[in-house]
């Protein structure tokens, strides 16, 4: 068994996500899709919608229209579905997921009772497709007609969009593209390549495989963290265990020094000694190259788990988008800042105009403050140049002995450009 300290997990860790080594860029952003296994999908839009942040993240300032045109493309080169949560996925990928698509067929809900109009949509889409729900009459309707008073993302969806998200759901429709911020949904038959559709997939082999490419994605993970990254649970999370245990993951137990002790009494190690897994590649030789400075879009893979992202990086850090905007602590779309494999601060940012607003600077403590000033402005001006701001301008800095160097900073902007 392989023993690790925090530090070489985290490097680890780094290099698996793409953030560290000459190999991290390779293959652009396709490559990079199938280096993190998923992007996550989310309606926020501040700098730009997460999946474009995750690929500007890693690749640096690629342009946005190259970034979608390589997620969503003619033909399709990756679909959307349920594995961490609303994921952009490898369409190669698209057969290990059956194991999910029956257990949602079998259930025949999820967020609403499937609606008597679904074999009208399907045959919509069948003669019509490709389709958006504005085809087939909307999204929305205003349920408090009928007395339903909740509301939000998914409560006032209308039948036919009910019908649309159960049929992505059980894999009768796809959606491999997107107008604008609208999915476009096609049959399954027409969008998958006949091979991969005709791929028939057991139920543990689809987890099995899920796990290994969760395991590679993430470097170094635990048990959890396998879990929260498939999403799995009840028989799925046994067979996910299952597959961990006979070597069907393709993982390898490791301790690392520091993190806790597997909960569970099926553990990675029969001695207990081992807490994590990891795959046998990424322990093959050590992490070495540059590391990169950037933000990151709180959905990223790296850190969309809070514990995780604490026990790898030391950082505590939510979401705040939907906390009251007095509570807020950090700010509504608040990104870490990564600059020589830590976290080293956060951003708050938003635009106006041609000017990257900075609303809220915060610092993390220890190391030196010199480094992280220059990390941080170097990271303020490569986003605003991608997002096409020629300004930088800092509204709050949370750290006093760190506002002046870091006002001074972004002032001398370099004569060429550089960040």
């Amino acid at each position: 068994m392989t023993d690790l300290t925090a530090d070489e997990a985290r490097r680890i860790i780094l290099r698996a996500q793409g953030f560290l080594g000459a190999d991290s860029r390779s293959g652009g952003v396709r490559g990079m899709l199938r280096r993190v296994g998923a992007v996550q999908l989310d309606t926020i839009s501040v700098l730009a919608r997460s999946h474009e942040l995750v690929a500007y993240a890693r690749l640096g300032p690629i342009g946005r229209a190259t970034a979608e045109r390589a997620y969503w493309h003619d033909p399709a080169q990756a679909f959307e579905y349920w594995c961490h949560a609303a994921c952009i996925l490898p369409l190669e990928h698209w057969p290990l997921y059956a194991f999910r698509r029956r257990a949602y067929r079998d259930r025949r809900y999820r967020w609403h009772e499937v609606p008597p109009t679904v074999d009208k949509i399907l045959d919509q889409v069948r003669t019509d497709g490709p389709i958006t729900t504005t085809d087939i009459g909307g999204a929305r309707v205003d349920r408090r007609a009928s007395g339903t008073t909740q509301a939000g993302e998914w409560w006032d969806w209308s039948d036919a969009k009910i019908s649309i998200e159960y049929l992505l759901d059980i894999g009768e429709v796809v959606c491999t593209r997107r107008v604008g911020w609208r999915r476009v949904y096609d049959l399954a038959e027409r969008a998958v390549p006949g091979d991969l559709l005709a791929r028939d997939v057991t139920d543990a082999d689809g987890v099995a495989a899920l796990t290994s490419i969760a395991g590679r994605s993430l470097g170094v993970a635990t048990r959890t963290d396998l879990v929260d990254f498939t999403r799995v649970k009840g028989k799925y999370a046994d067979l996910l265990d299952d597959a961990l245990h006979s070597g069907a993951a393709g993982l390898v137990p490791v301790h690392v020094s520091g993190w806790p002790a597997p909960k569970s009494r099926r553990g990675p190690a029969g001695d207990g000694s081992a807490n994590a897994w990891a795959h046998p590649a990424a322990l093959e030789s050590e992490p070495r190259g540059r590391h990169r400075t950037t933000l990151l879009s709180p959905f990223d893979s790296l850190i969309w788990e809070r514990a995780r992202a604490e026990r790898v990086f030391g950082l505590s850090h939510r979401l705040e988008a939907y906390v009251p905007k007095h509570k807020r602590v950090h700010g509504y779309f608040a990104m870490p800042v990564l600059a020589g494999g830590r976290l080293i601060g956060r951003v708050d940012p938003a635009r106006e105009g041609s000017v990257l607003v900075a609303r809220q600077v915060g610092f993390e403590p220890g190391g030196s403050r010199a480094e992280a000033v220059e990390s941080m402005r170097a990271a303020l001006w490569e986003a605003a140049r991608w997002v096409g701001c020629t300004s930088v301008r800092v509204e709050r800095v949370t750290s006093p002995e760190h506002e002046a160097p870091l006002r001074a900073a972004l002032t001398a902007e370099p004569p060429d450009g550089s960040a």
